[in-house]
């Protein structure tokens, strides 16, 4: 897959400066898209099947997925180079799924989405959005090193 600089994935429907998501095109068309590039933890889909659902990489959308990098324990910021010189994207936050996850696979969303019995937050595990810094190609199989920001660290939060 090619990404490109400031857009995204070449040739994907959310790829643009701007947002595209339905919801936040409705609310305002000319925010900043920070969710061209969505990256998923492999590990999440062995975790889902052992509770009943069958989910394979592209399934839900994402279109980088991850062996091996806690994606979501990144501060915002973090930035994500793939094989030797290639692509570079910038972690924005995480994915916010939607009812859509449902329609894939009935009650898949309350296992992305849930509450900490302790605190009550909210806590998303459908994996971080990113935006394209540096375009290239991304093959499967390259290897992916991250370069965290500056401290203080941001904890990501939805986009």
């Amino acid at each position: 897959m090619t990404l490109l600089a400031g857009l995204g994935v070449d040739g994907d429907v959310h790829a643009g400066v701007t947002v595209k998501h339905r919801s936040r095109v409705a609310q305002d068309p000319t925010q900043p898209n920070l969710r061209q590039v969505h990256l998923m933890h492999e590990e999440l889909f062995t975790e889902l099947a052992g509770q009943g659902h069958e989910v394979r990489p592209g399934d839900l959308g994402e279109n980088v997925t991850t062996r091996g990098i806690d994606l979501l324990a990144l501060p915002t910021g973090t930035l994500l180079r793939f094989g030797d010189g290639g692509a570079v994207v910038e972690v924005t936050g995480l994915r916010n799924p939607c009812l859509q996850i449902d329609a894939f696979q009935d009650g898949l969303l309350k296992r992305v989405v849930g509450r900490d019995p302790e605190s009550g937050e909210i806590v998303r595990r459908a994996g971080i959005m990113s935006v394209v810094r540096e375009g290239g190609v991304v093959r499967p199989g390259d290897a992916v090193h991250a370069e965290l920001p500056a401290h203080p660290h941001t904890p990501l939060e939805r986009v």
